[in-house]
């Protein structure tokens, strides 16, 4: 039978190639260091926990909740963005709580979009970017990441020679997966293209509390005038290492999140109010918790990056995000990201995220994620030094040609 139309819009989901492998290794008896799906393995903070504890005891939260959000965790919100980035917002009209930020821009993409509609978006960028705007019938149109100043002249090129014009451009700094981290003076600059052209900016602020110097990442609402064309998203995820309770949000422009929350009242009742109570108590606390999670990932990733460099697999310090986003060493580079993602598993015992599925810009590159702890990355680095110190006699006759690369 023919695969339905927006299915056969989407590529191969190639992650799961490798967690495939992953699973048959283990299955094997294989002990896989997984570094590959960015899924945080710290506890979220008891007092977060307790918090849900306490209120799922009360049969009324019991209920059905509220699409958009409780009021107490919407004002908790505003209220983060006045401390963390100086920016007021309106709990009513200005926020609304997601199931993530990864349902949040996929339902802002079924908002906005209309069949045909051009999305400037990264590439390499994290896949909810580009395939929420194609499963909502838009058009993808790849830029660059690096926030420098050859960001600007191909996005020019692209209002130019687009037809239909840009609906919306797309950022994510910190960037997942490279990392990148943008300034203030970049943004200033975003938001000044997105006026000249009336263009939407939907910005994943995902990473804005994972960062490893001295200065937090700003948010592109602290410039003047966003607001009047801007959404940004965030997420409780990794801030408060609670992945599995899916909570985030979507702040910003009073028009996009009214047509956001007008979508999302069709599809969702809204998190288990226990659980955004449990979010209000996290986002109105201290930020203790916030600096302990920090810690621990520039200790990964400082362990990361010395012990797989004396490996011979160099890494790449982030400044930023739970990410390293690393070159494929020379000799295998012409494998691809995908096939050396996969040898990683079969000869290292060791999985990382292939480059390719974050976008064809990125297969260079594999995405390593700093969710074990220190002694499991330098069991893993252990492992990749004598994958290498190997390879060259055991790989002649293991690497199909047909895996190459022209």
């Amino acid at each position: 039978m023919e695969e339905f139309h927006k299915v056969r819009r989407l590529p191969p989901y190639v992650f799961e190639q490798v967690n495939r492998l992953k699973a048959s290794a283990r299955a094997g008896g294989a002990d896989i260091i997984d570094l590959g799906m960015g899924n945080p393995d710290l506890p979220t903070p008891k007092a977060i926990v307790d918090k849900l504890c306490e209120v799922v005891q009360d049969p009324r939260t019991h209920r059905y909740s509220s699409s958009k959000g409780i009021p107490g965790l919407r004002r908790a919100q505003a209220a983060y963005y006045a401390r963390r980035f100086g920016v007021k917002l309106n709990p009513d009209t200005q926020v609304v709580a997601t199931l993530g930020s990864k349902e949040g821009f996929a339902n802002m993409a079924q908002a906005i979009t209309a069949p045909g509609d051009v999305i400037l978006c990264p590439n390499p960028t994290y896949p909810i970017h580009a395939f929420g705007f194609l499963m909502a019938g838009g058009v993808i149109r790849s830029m660059q990441v690096e926030p420098d100043d050859s960001f600007f002249p191909p996005l020019e090129r692209a209002v130019r020679h687009s037809i239909p014009k840009p609906l919306a451009l797309i950022i994510n700094y910190p960037s997942n997966p490279t990392a990148y981290v943008a300034t203030l003076d970049f943004y200033k600059e975003v938001v000044a293209f997105a006026k000249k052209h009336d263009i939407i900016v939907l910005s994943d602020l995902a990473y804005s509390e994972i960062y490893f110097d001295d200065t937090p990442p700003p948010s592109v609402l602290e410039v003047p005038g966003a607001m009047d064309v801007t959404v940004e998203f965030t997420s409780m995820s990794k801030t408060f290492s609670m992945p599995g309770w899916r909570m985030g949000f979507a702040v910003g422009n009073e028009r996009l999140i009214a047509a956001l929350t007008r979508v999302k009242s069709y599809l969702d009742y809204g998190a288990f109010t226990p659980i955004q109570v449990a979010a209000t108590h996290a986002l109105n606390g201290d930020g203790s918790d916030i600096i302990e999670v920090r810690n621990i990932y520039k200790r990964r990733r400082d362990v990361l990056v010395d012990s797989f460099g004396k490996a011979g697999f160099e890494v790449p310090p982030p400044a930023a995000t739970m990410f390293a986003w690393a070159k494929i060493p020379e000799k295998f580079r012409h494998l691809g990201s995908l096939e050396f993602s996969k040898l990683l598993v079969e000869k290292a015992d060791i999985a990382v995220a292939p480059g390719i599925g974050f976008g064809e810009m990125g297969d260079d590159y594999v995405r390593i994620a700093l969710v074990e702890n220190e002694h499991r990355i330098r069991q893993a680095a252990r492992n990749l030094k004598r994958f290498l110190s190997t390879a060259d006699d055991t790989l002649h006759n293991v690497v199909s040609l047909n895996a190459h690369r022209s």
